[in-house]
């Protein structure tokens, strides 16, 4: 993992014990944590009585180096051993190693997934096209009394559909008659 200087920085002033407590440094992380949540709106805001002696710029810049620690070992898959090297570098001590570690297992799966999904979204219907379609049948029984329609959707992003599903929807919205997806 390799980070810029100013997260190396955060990252040693986090590290130092007389800069940050056990108690500030569990803060510091857990804040860097909910911040990359998605669900970051329904936790309540970092108490703070603990930080009365830091100074805020320093807080801001060691939860910012957390995350960014955070989302880079994310990103690269890193084990244990990678992590706690990278961190043992930065001057972290063996109870915040531990703490990292047991946070970063928690919320792993949940930043795994959050990190996949960036750039992407479902297909979205740019266009659509149709037109009346006619049935010329010459037997009674296979009279129909109702519309018939060739509906075309252009997607903007193009990935495998299943054509059910759109027919469905389509049906749903006119009951009443009978579409073709093409």
């Amino acid at each position: 993992m390799e980070l810029s200087e100013e997260s190396l920085r955060g990252l040693h002033r986090l590290a130092d014990p007389a800069q940050f407590s056990l108690k500030a440094f569990s803060a510091v992380l857990r804040a860097a944590f909910q911040s990359l949540s998605p669900e970051q709106a329904a936790h309540p805001a970092v108490d703070g009585t603990v930080f009365q002696h830091i100074p805020p710029c320093h807080i801001k810049e060691c939860q910012a180096s957390a995350t960014t620690c955070i989302l880079e070992a994310v990103r690269n898959n890193v084990d244990r051993a990678a992590l706690s090297t990278f961190l043992e570098d930065c001057k972290f001590d063996k109870e915040r190693l531990e703490h990292f570690w047991t946070e970063y297992q928690k919320h792993r799966e949940t930043l795994e997934i959050l990190l996949e999904n960036i750039g992407r979204a479902p297909p979205h219907v740019s266009d659509v096209s149709w037109r009346l379609a006619y049935k010329i049948k010459t037997n009674q029984l296979y009279k129909t009394y109702r519309p018939s329609y060739l509906v075309k959707l252009n997607l903007e992003v193009k990935t495998c559909i299943s054509f059910g599903i759109i027919s469905w929807l389509i049906l749903k919205m006119f009951p009443k008659t009978s579409f073709f997806v093409l």
